[in-house]
């Protein structure tokens, strides 16, 4: 039978070859070992190392002779940068690099290779750091690159947002058909990976539209327009969308007309319109004027103020007073 002091020392024995197989995980890089061999001096040995400079993106080598980048070209790339704010499109910024770069053709020499050498001229604040911090020789191809560069600013949650707002997409009062077929479209065209078919975006932007749109669409193919096949439906949309002019507003329509004021806002003028409105019918319902009250003389009753009584010229008006006192007096004497 094994006594309690002889399971200790089996396990302190145990714990102690176990730990000598174990070998301790080292983050840091190898310090380089100084042989006694090396002239270099102290300082030589102290100073930081010049290796690790390489860029994020591998240009492959370009064997044509003669090739040189145009100084304008490179002019055209910086001037529209992409900055990596919110508000900015990755997507449209990639479009924009592609139409550049393939303005100019270098014999012998792939489009590719052009594009991952001018892309980082592209970039600055934002960008710029973000293309250095990323790991030396991790770009291969021109793929690679569009790739990292959308997944890092373009993130899924700016997806979730676009889709919605295409989905929750209304014309707004004051916008034309063109107007509204227009702002939908970039909707479009900042998120091109929506997954939205175009049935889809086609039904979406009709329910958006308001009644009298509608009903134009309606007219244009004599009945219902979604009994259209989906090709005839959007050749009919692109056909009423080239009539940038259209309102189907009235509301819109008269207040412009008796707006005096040219280019006013539609809001600004039918805001007058409204208190223009307002004003001619409180004074429709003005109070009708008091009709002034008769004279009549306290003296003798007739149809003029006491001042002008014929009655109290002179001393007339104090007679008479005085000689109504007298009469009281005796009647009351009498009495």
């Amino acid at each position: 039978m094994r006594t309690r002091s002889q399971s200790r020392n089996s396990n302190r024995q145990q714990q102690q070859v176990n730990l000598t197989f174990v070998e301790p995980f080292n983050l840091c890089e190898p310090i380089p070992v100084v042989t006694m061999d090396d002239n270099r001096t102290m300082a030589q040995l102290l100073e930081a190392p010049t290796v690790g400079y390489e860029d994020a993106i591998v240009v492959p080598e370009i064997t044509a002779d003669n090739f040189e980048l145009k100084h304008g070209l490179l002019t055209l790339v910086q001037n529209k940068q992409f900055f990596g704010h919110d508000k900015e499109d990755p997507h449209a910024h990639i479009r924009y690099f592609n139409k550049i770069t393939s303005t100019m053709k270098f014999p012998n020499v792939p489009s590719t290779s052009v594009k991952l050498m001018l892309f980082p001229f592209s970039l600055e604040g934002a960008a710029r750091i973000w293309l250095e911090k990323e790991p030396p020789r991790s770009i291969l191809t021109w793929d690679d690159l569009v790739s990292k560069f959308i997944n890092k600013f373009f993130p899924p949650s700016k997806t979730t947002n676009l889709r919605n707002e295409i989905t929750r997409f209304q014309q707004r009062f004051d916008e034309t058909f063109y107007e509204a077929w227009d702002r939908f479209n970039d909707l479009l065209r900042a998120c091109p990976h929506h997954g939205f078919s175009e049935l889809h975006q086609l039904d979406t932007f009709y329910n958006a539209l308001n009644s009298n749109d509608q009903d134009s669409l309606n007219s244009a193919v004599g009945g219902n327009f979604l009994d259209k096949m989906p090709r005839d439906c959007l050749r009919i949309i692109e056909s009423k969308s080239k009539v940038r002019n259209s309102r189907n507003k009235p509301v819109v329509t008269k207040v412009s007309s008796s707006s005096s004021t040219p280019g006013i806002s539609p809001d600004v003028a039918e805001l007058k319109y409204m208190v223009k409105s307002l004003l001619l019918d409180k004074k429709s319902q003005a109070p009708a004027p008091v009709k002034a009250v008769d004279e009549s003389c306290v003296t003798c009753g007739g149809a003029h103020s006491y001042q002008n009584c014929p009655a109290t010229n002179g001393n007339v008006y104090h007679d008479n007073i005085q000689e109504f006192v007298s009469q009281a007096d005796a009647a009351n004497f009498n009495q």
